[in-house]
């Protein structure tokens, strides 16, 4: 089953920089303050964590935590105020896809591999042979306009694999789709991740999608982000929300957000 286990009840597993993996530890960070004398706003207040090469971890916390500002800090967005934080190269996926409207989907998915040098033959021909893996065979062509909601996302999921960075830091990446397409996307997700696997760093609100998704699910509090708890989930895969220990899961998880 699980096993909750306080922020305080562990040391972070080893991870060292540069073989896939992330290592936070004592990590502080605050915005700067809205107007010349305003104070800065906490949003990142201690938090020490560790994820191991291609371990998914999901963040889950209230809205305004600090769960966006800790993709940030790991993909080098931004570095923190204080702590030491480090990391494989990494790639944030934000909510929204961000696809190009003048491009077709296999040009947007093939940007990635533009931007690191690639002509547009030899990017189109790195991408083209995921397309029928992703589920998108048949829509290369297709502009963004006219694909599904979820389609655009899986696009836009590609394409960030395509960078080639070993970190994935998803930032509610089915967030704005109807709970019909998320729960297609989330079981989607889960399979693309076991055939092209990463270490993934998953923000999401939905506990049970970071229950049927993750190796673990690490809990924050409201801003300024602390690790309040971590839930282990020794469960095999696939899961579906409905099993009962997924259920059992999304519970502990509620639990610890005070829900």
């Amino acid at each position: 089953m699980t096993t909750r286990l306080e922020a305080s009840d562990r040391e972070p597993r080893t991870t060292a920089e540069g073989h896939g993996g992330v290592a936070l530890r004592d990590v502080r960070f605050a915005h700067p303050g809205r107007g010349r004398r305003a104070a800065p706003v906490a949003a990142v207040d201690g938090v020490t964590l560790a994820v191991a090469e291609r371990e998914i971890v999901a963040l889950v916390g209230p809205s305004g935590c600090g769960k966006t500002t800790l993709l940030e800090l790991v993909c080098r967005l931004m570095e923190p105020d204080s702590g030491t934080l480090a990391s494989a190269p990494a790639v944030l996926m934000p909510q929204r896809d961000l696809l190009l409207p003048w491009l077709d989907a296999l040009d947007n998915a093939a940007l990635a591999l533009r931007i690191h040098g690639a002509g547009r033959d030899e990017a189109r021909a790195g991408a083209r042979p995921l397309f029928e893996a992703f589920g998108l065979e048949g829509f290369e062509r297709a502009r963004p306009y006219e694909l599904s909601g979820g389609m655009r996302q899986r696009v836009a999921f590609l394409r960030t694999l395509l960078s080639g960075k070993p970190v994935l830091c998803l930032d509610e990446p089915f967030g704005a789709l109807d709970a019909l397409t998320r729960t297609e996307m989330r079981d989607w997700l889960g399979a693309a991740l076991t055939r092209e696997p990463r270490t993934t760093l998953l923000v999401t609100h939905d506990v049970e999608e970071a229950a049927v998704l993750a190796d673990r699910i690490v809990v924050l509090t409201p801003r300024p982000a602390r690790v309040a708890a971590i839930l282990e989930v020794p469960l095999p895969r696939p899961r579906r929300g409905t099993d009962p220990a997924v259920v059992a899961l999304r519970e502990q998880a509620l639990e610890a957000l005070g829900a």
